[in-house]
């Protein structure tokens, strides 16, 4: 059947104009998020929370943590830096926090089977997958809580420290040592010569063994444990 000249023209005027194809969710998940995020991190049970700015959890996901002789350091930090595809053992994303004694980090792992145990140096270990929907959330600036007691949890001994180690122990024993006039160096986690040489001081004029090394009793002597 021959159609009308008119009808003709309108299916093909139609047809020269292709249909706008909707956004795949995969394109959406790859836009800027307008929700300001926080991070906070749960030590006790291994999880990483995002929180809205009224502090509403909008996801959980499970992490990996530091070994208890390389802990994940306490405190609140802020990302400094985003990178795709940092470096070997990194995984697929680096999200890095402005901790002022190491190079430390949220990003993805080689050894997925690691999650949900303290196994990393310190960093925070994430499955690639969820690193990656992380990575989309977060900018430069974004706030990353991780709540804790410096000297680890209760029932755990403190670390004994030395020459060459750093974290949050060391900084607060050096602001002790500088308090009580023994360490006039910078007060930045890191137990460098200067540290040992005070803390050998201090255990001088103690009647404390003389080695610089932070021990069970000099923790106990400074007023750090009790």
């Amino acid at each position: 059947m021959m159609l009308p000249k008119a009808v003709l023209a309108l299916v093909l005027v139609i047809h020269s104009f292709p249909a706008t194809a909707s956004p795949s969710p995969k394109s959406e998940s790859r836009a800027e998020n307008p929700i300001e995020i926080s991070i906070e991190i749960d030590l006790r049970n291994n999880k990483l929370k995002v929180l809205d700015p009224e502090h509403n959890l909008l996801k959980t996901y499970p992490i990996a943590l530091g070994k208890i002789g390389t802990p994940t350091p306490t405190g609140d930090y802020v990302v400094i830096n985003k990178y795709k595809n940092w470096g070997s053992g990194f995984g697929t994303r680096w999200i890095g926090l402005n901790v002022p004694w190491g190079t430390y980090g949220i990003h993805g792992t080689n050894r997925p089977h690691s999650i949900g145990h303290d196994a990393s140096h310190g960093c925070i270990r994430m499955l690639n997958a969820h690193v990656e929907g992380l990575y989309e959330w977060v900018k430069i600036g974004t706030k990353v809580s991780i709540p804790g007691h410096v000297l680890g949890e209760l029932h755990q001994p403190p670390r004994r420290l030395a020459k060459g180690y750093s974290g949050g122990e060391v900084l607060l024993l050096q602001n002790r040592l500088r308090a009580a006039g023994y360490y006039a160096g910078p007060c930045n986690g890191r137990f460098s010569s200067s540290t040992e040489l005070a803390m050998k001081t201090y255990e001088k004029e103690h009647d404390l063994p003389i080695d610089g090394v932070l021990s069970e009793h000099d923790y106990v002597a400074l007023g750090l444990v009790e």
